[in-house]
């Protein structure tokens, strides 16, 4: 006699007929019970609770729930994991199940078995939880504090001594992550033909990695700009104990603010800072880092950007846990607003394998010290870290996200641009 369906082979059914395919990752159920392709890792179903997730929320959003809150695991290579996982959420991207009568009152009699009938579980604790209008200063602020404010020591232990939380720039193979960080400021600063004397504006500076780098061996005066008050009392600090007091300014303060002060620099530099701007802001945007140079003054921009076909914000699971009211776009668009902003774009540099490069540094870092990010953090944001290292290395390999450097030139009203025909630069960056 044929054997009673257990629950993994109930839940591959419920799979079958909820979105359509076959479960591309071998499961295991709460009882034990496993069903699914023998080979590769083991998507681990700890609790009904996890089902409830998935079946109220059948997208991304739902598996990044039942994965940070624990219903869920993978054994095995996790990137490889989720990698299937993303497959069968992303083929039900939207809220809701799309079924016929007959397929609805299937699923829900093998829901029903498996126990995955009830109410909706709550959220976790740990996803962003943002209110007011999109792009307001006080919104801006608290969606840059979900992220960047976790705690200095968070960075500390995730990042490199330059604490650059971008893409580096590899020259060589097997280089340090440290030494790339390096190479890639270098290439900046190289870019924007930095000179002792020049005044540098950074905005969004991050933990200063930019604007240290650029007073220390390049001479210039650099002023950064930044949301996230542990960011500022970092570079303050760091000011203080390299002694450049006389080179480095660090102001909390809105992008949006500068244009009401009239400064001019004669270079402007915003390193992965777009993507936290908005699409109806970003005109204003480049608008304002055109209106803060001198003319002929330079901007180096490295941003990420997304495939066509690709979520503007990353994704459910990113705006949810990562980096709430992010808005990414294909590089045309990004050239376009600038163009229309009146920048005349001089050079553009692909660095999306530098990314993927990038990113699994991070990841092995996470990955050693995962212990001391949970008492840090808290398993909740831990695991919810984990996901996005791991999905953020995937989106680039796949192609699916990219990053680029854009340098622009503010051309004078006769089309002076003071900028190079060919690219000095690039004969040191090798």
């Amino acid at each position: 006699m044929p054997s009673k369906p257990n629950s993994a082979d109930r839940l591959a059914a419920l799979i079958r007929e909820t979105v359509g395919i076959e479960l591309p990752l071998r499961l295991r159920a709460w009882d034990g019970s496993e069903a699914g392709p023998s080979d590769g890792p083991v998507l681990i179903i700890r609790s009904r609770r996890a089902l409830r997730r998935l079946m109220w929320e059948p997208g991304e959003l739902g598996l990044a729930r039942a994965y940070v809150t624990g219903d869920i695991d993978v054994q095995g290579d996790l990137a490889e994991g989720f990698r299937r996982a993303w497959q069968l959420a992303r083929s039900r991207p939207h809220s809701g199940i799309s079924l016929t009568t007959r397929g609805k009152l299937s699923a829900a009699v093998a829901a029903a078995r498996l126990g995955a009938v009830g109410p909706a579980p709550k959220p976790p604790t740990s996803e962003a939880r943002l209110t007011g209008r999109l792009h307001t200063r006080s919104r801006d602020r608290a969606a840059i504090s979900h992220h960047y404010d976790l705690s200095n020591d968070f960075y500390q232990l995730l990042l490199d001594e330059t604490m650059a939380y971008s893409s580096a720039y590899f020259t060589a193979p097997d280089q340090p992550l440290v030494d790339a960080q390096r190479a890639k400021l270098d290439l900046i600063c190289r870019k924007l033909e930095l000179k002792p004397g020049m005044r540098l504006l950074d905005v969004g500076c991050g933990w200063g990695s930019l604007i240290l780098h650029a007073a220390g061996h390049y001479g210039v005066h650099a002023t950064g700009v930044t949301l996230s008050v542990q960011q500022r009392d970092r570079i303050a600090k760091q000011v203080a104990d390299r002694g450049l007091a006389d080179f480095v300014n660090v102001r909390l303060q809105d992008y949006r603010e500068l244009a009401e002060t009239g400064e001019t620099f004669d270079a402007v530099s915003s390193i992965e800072m777009g993507e936290h701007v908005g699409e109806d802001q970003y005109p204003i945007y480049a608008g304002i880092l055109l209106g803060a140079l001198a003319p002929t003054g330079r901007l180096l921009m490295q941003q990420m950007s997304r495939h066509v076909d690709a979520a503007p914000g990353g994704g459910a699971f990113i705006e949810a846990y990562i980096a709430p009211d992010m808005h990414m776009r294909p590089l045309s668009q990004t050239i376009g607003f600038l163009e229309q902003a009146g920048f005349e774009v001089r050079d553009v540099e692909a660095m999306r394998e530098h990314y993927v490069t990038t990113v699994r540094h991070w990841i092995n870092t996470f990955e050693a010290n995962y212990a001391q990010f949970v008492a840090l953090v808290g398993e909740e944001v831990a695991s919810a870290w984990r996901l996005y290292l791991v999905g953020g290395a995937l989106a680039f390999e796949e192609g699916r996200m990219g990053v680029d450097q854009i340098l622009a030139v503010k051309p004078t009203v006769y089309g002076g641009s003071a900028t190079p025909a060919t690219r000095p630069w690039a004969a040191d960056s090798v």
